[in-house]
């Protein structure tokens, strides 16, 4: 096992490299970090038997140390972990974000898993995604059925923002681009709003160069028919095998140009399509739509950030 160090987050946080092997790009790791309870938490807390991995959505990484204290406050393990090529675990001439499918990251999530200690040591699973990260962990989890406990999706990027029947007609142009160009370049359609939004509200901290970028990643067609294929395999049903809570934003807002709203809706994702594509996934889901969140539901203006921790608490109440 390797080596817990400080993380960038300060006390109370630390970090593990997990080894990956390498690729056509060099050496591959993710990285997973870890919040502990404190002693008293730890003892009487109703989470006490529980462990939580975090997965972080596109252009993203681990930071929100608030949904942290959430779980280690009511006794449960926190970890977070950031995929190969995405922060802490992106490495120089790496293509950030980079897979040409999903479920590649099923050894990240299962070198997490042996580092947590979670089957052997008998306790409960909560998996936490947000975004793309979501649609991963949806994915991991039907095919992993019965690992996990609970899964609890913050806007899960389960559809394509055109809609199903958009990404019906796209998916054959998108992969066959895939394969003779997976590395190619795609015109940048991220004009920084969301970003905007969430430094208006307060809520984005300062990030290490190049760990999320104000108008995301490059995107690249091999990573896009990765998507578009998952969205396809929720669009025909499957079974994460365990209840799901699904966290919207009561709205959404195209990002075509600044708009005042984007500070109170979703601004990435069309959160009434993803509503109807939760419901494909588990035959027990419950979705909260939370008024005035962002696309990131605990990044939003405080009192939507108050009603969506309180969702989360409602959800958890029940896994206890």
């Amino acid at each position: 096992m390797g080596e817990w160090r400080p993380d960038i987050l300060g006390d109370g946080f630390e970090q593990q490299t997990l080894p990956l092997g390498s690729d056509a790009e060099g050496e591959v790791v993710a990285t997973l970090v870890r919040s502990r309870p404190h002693a008293g938490a730890r003892l009487f807390g109703a989470l006490r038997e529980v462990d939580v991995l975090y997965v972080h959505g596109w252009s993203d990484y681990f930071f929100q140390t608030d949904l942290a204290r959430f779980f280690t406050d009511r006794g449960a393990r926190f970890h977070a972990l950031d995929l190969r090529k995405y922060g802490r675990s992106l490495r120089p001439g790496q293509a950030p974000g980079y897979v040409a499918a999903l479920d590649v990251y099923d050894a990240d999530i299962a070198a997490a898993l042996e580092v947590m200690g979670t089957s052997a040591e008998g306790r409960r699973l909560v998996l936490l995604g947000h975004s793309t990260g979501g649609l991963t962990l949806t994915l991991w989890a039907a095919r992993h059925p019965g690992v996990a406990d609970a899964l609890v999706l913050n806007s899960p990027w389960l559809e394509l923002q055109l809609g199903p029947l958009a990404r019906q007609a796209l998916a054959p142009i998108v992969q066959a681009r895939a394969r003779f160009d997976p590395l190619g370049t795609h015109p940048v359609v991220d004009l920084g709003f969301y970003t905007r939004a969430q430094r208006d509200l307060g809520t984005l901290p300062d990030s290490p160069e190049g760990w999320r970028p104000a108008q995301g990643f490059p995107t690249h067609p091999g990573w896009l028919a990765a998507i578009i294929a998952g969205h396809a395999r929720v669009a025909s049903g499957v079974d994460v095998g365990c209840p799901a809570l699904v966290l919207l934003s009561a709205r959404s807002t195209p990002a075509l140009s600044w708009n005042d709203a984007m500070r109170a809706t979703d601004s990435v994702l069309v959160v009434d399509d993803i509503a109807r594509a939760a419901t494909r996934i588990s035959s027990t889901v419950t979705i909260t739509r939370i008024d005035g969140a962002l696309h990131d539901v605990f990044l939003s203006a405080p009192d939507a950030r108050a009603r969506a921790f309180d969702a989360l608490d409602a959800g958890m109440r029940g896994l206890a």
